[in-house]
This record gives C-alpha cells, structure tokens and sequence, in this order.
C-alpha cells in the first residue's frame, strides 16, 4: 500500500445533516447531579449517555437473530464516513485494532519508524511495536498538549515511514503543519482520533485528513458502541485492504489472499454506534457548554486552563488544567480533597511514554521536558454530558477551596 499522505490542503466536503435523536441521557442546566458534598452523590470523571434508544436498537438486533458482522455494520460505516467527509469508513472491534490494522495495511514493519507524540494513551505507540515497527517519541506543545510539528522534524530519519499525530483531549493537533510536513518528506499522515470524534479543523472533520484516520468507540469516549473502533479514509485501495485484515485476511469467503485477524464489529455494537451518532453533535455541544462554564468559574490562582487553538473546534473528551506546582497542595492531596467533596478526577497521562517502562529503553537518553512537567501537573475534571451548570460551578468552587 503507499504511504504517501493525503495533504490538509484538500477540498473541503460538504457533510450533509445527519438524523438526530432526542437526547433522554443527559439533563440540561437547571438539573445538577447533586454532589456528594450536599447529598451523598458523586460527579463521576466519566458517564455514557445511554438511553432507551440504544436499548431499543441492541432489542432489534438480538430479535433478527444476526449478532455478528452484517448490515448493521455496514449502515454504521455509511453514516459514519458522511458524518466524517470521507470515501469510506471500516468499523473494527477497537481503537487499538484500528491503528494496528492500518500500520499493517500501509505495509509498516520492522525495520521502519513510526513518530508519535510523547504524551498519549500508550496504544498509539504500542500499535506501533505490535506491527513490527519502532515507536519514536516527539514533545508536544506545552499549550495544546499536542505533538509538536518543529519536534516532528527533528525525529525524521530514513527510516521513518508516518507520524501518529494525536487530537488529545478533544482538541486538533495542528494538521496545516503536519501535513505539509508529511507530504515534504513522503510519510504517511495517521490521525489518532479516539479522543476526537467531531472535532473540527479550520472546518473540517477530524478523520478526514490524513491517510486514515483511527477512533475508538470505548464506554468513555464522546461517543460510545461499548467497545469499537472506525477507520476513516478516502484511500479505496486501503479501505479493501483493511477489510481483509479484519477479518482473516479473506477477501472472498474462504480464500484468504493475507495473514488476518478477527477484528470485526458486531451487529449489535454497530447498533448502538447508529444511535450515538445521531447525539453526537448535542452530547459534543453540552460538552462545550460545561468547558465554557467551567473556564469562567476556575480559580484565578493556581491553574492553568485548558487552551483552545482559534483553527479548532475542540469537543472536550477532557477538561484538563494545569496545577501550579508552586501552589502549596500537591496534586494528588488536591485529588483527594476533591473526592471528598464527591468530585472525581483523573490523570491523563501520569507517565509519558518514554517512562513507560515497557519503552524506556526506546528513548535512547533524549528529553521531553514539556512532556514531563505535563504529566506531573495535569488534573482532569468532569466535563461530560450529564454535568451541569450548577456542577460546574461546583466543581470550581470547590477547586477554589482546595487550591
């Protein structure tokens, strides 16, 4: 398969409007999860919206009797590569599985370098050691968290085939650079977007720029299939290869043309995703609505907010601050202040991945200093959409007494 990336520079598709559903998973402002510090309640750092949509569509599948891969698949990927602006969309039964499958599909083995980001979920790079290949590590930016174009640069060898470019947190990295970078140097361009699902670029889709882009469906991520993952592209050669990759290398029944894998998605996964897709947009926008409310009521001292690049539509999987670490209270005190008065958080990530001990030894002695003080001083706080306005406010006075 080639390995040469599809510019940013593209046209820009039309996405025409997708079904809605009407959203019974999450309230609206005006109708707070009672905290635990007035009730004995919990803000959870996470919550899928489940509604009697999703049950209604898993009840249809288990009656047709067809639980497996089938037409339900197929209907997902329809809509999912209209709702992206892509050619073709190849549903798999993880995120991990998507990015594996496409590094196998662009013929990434051993001998070649794959580029990502130091400070990611350890799948981006660990799809990368299980095709074969070798993970190299690049330092992100200190304010988006994401990889860092001039770091990209500096990591480029012979021997490097793509970049795994990230879109952490919900936010877009920053695609006009590493896309120019990409098609300079004749590597293949992979979208990470398993935190991304509706985010937006200068306008377009996340998923639609690079050779492929890779999601993952996990209970967690702004939209949910229980587990899953997508690989978006407009490359049609890929799309067939990726195919027969998922399932057992066959691209006519019984006549295997590769070494493959059980990758599918089932019908009843595919289900839910139709219906989560239809809430995307209104479960992405109270996402925003709760970053917007928490940025005016955060603490004025101590934190550092979560920036948003002017290019990007950022969907908030996380709201992640900064902790001064000269503020008095260590992270993990805070952490636990704030769960006392029922607000859960979470680090993401507490280790880079050259600290990783299962890739400590790949950093061959170079430095991420921006990913380092990253990882000692991030702290998620619940944004999702059955947060509130009066939980976010909450959320923030309470920050505002601890730290």
């Amino acid at each position: 398969m080639t390995s040469v990336a599809r510019s940013g520079r593209r046209r820009a598709e039309s996405r025409p409007p997708m079904r809605s559903h009407r959203i019974r998973g999450f309230r609206g402002a005006g109708s707070p999860v009672v905290s635990k510090g007035d009730a004995g309640r919990t803000i959870p750092i996470a919550r899928p919206v489940i509604g009697q949509e999703e049950i209604d569509a898993v009840r249809e599948v288990l009656t047709s009797g067809m639980l497996a891969s089938g037409r339900y698949v197929k209907q997902f990927e329809r809509e999912f590569a209209q709702y992206c602006g892509t050619n073709h969309a190849v549903a798999m039964n993880s995120g991990t599985a998507a990015l594996f499958s496409t590094l196998y599909a662009l013929g990434i083995a051993q001998g070649d370098e794959v580029i990502v980001p130091d400070f990611t979920f350890v799948a981006t790079a660990s799809s990368v050691r299980m095709a074969g290949a070798t993970p190299v590590f690049a330092d992100i930016d200190e304010k988006s968290y994401n990889i860092q174009p001039e770091a990209v640069l500096e990591q480029i060898t012979p021997r490097t085939k793509a970049v795994i470019g990230v879109h952490l947190y919900g936010q877009p990295f920053d695609v006009g650079a590493l896309s120019e970078i990409c098609d300079d140097h004749g590597l293949a361009l992979i979208e990470d977007c398993a935190q991304a699902h509706g985010a937006r670029y200068e306008g377009r889709m996340a998923g639609s720029f690079g050779t492929a882009g890779c999601f993952s469906f996990y209970p967690t991520k702004n939209m949910t299939t229980s587990e899953g993952g997508m690989v978006t592209t407009d490359d049609t050669r890929l799309a067939t290869q990726l195919r027969k990759i998922i399932d057992h290398g066959q691209g006519i029944k019984y006549r295997h043309d590769l070494i493959g894998f059980n990758f599918r998605m089932t019908n009843i996964e595919a289900a839910i995703g139709s219906v989560q897709l239809g809430k995307l947009d209104a479960m992405n926008e109270r996402r925003r609505k709760n970053a917007v409310c928490l940025l005016q009521h955060l603490p004025a001292a101590g934190i550092v907010p979560p920036y948003c690049a002017p290019q990007s539509h950022h969907v908030y999987h996380q709201f992640v601050i900064r902790l001064d670490e000269g503020n008095g209270i260590g992270r993990e005190a805070c952490m636990h202040a704030l769960g006392e008065r029922g607000i859960q958080t979470a680090i993401h990530y507490p280790l880079p991945l050259h600290r990783q001990p299962v890739f400590a030894h790949a950093a061959n002695g170079a430095r991420f200093p921006v990913s380092d003080a990253c990882a000692r001083s991030v702290l998620s706080l619940p944004v999702h959409p059955s947060v509130s306005g009066q939980d976010c406010r909450y959320i923030c006075a309470r920050l505002g007494e601890v730290v």
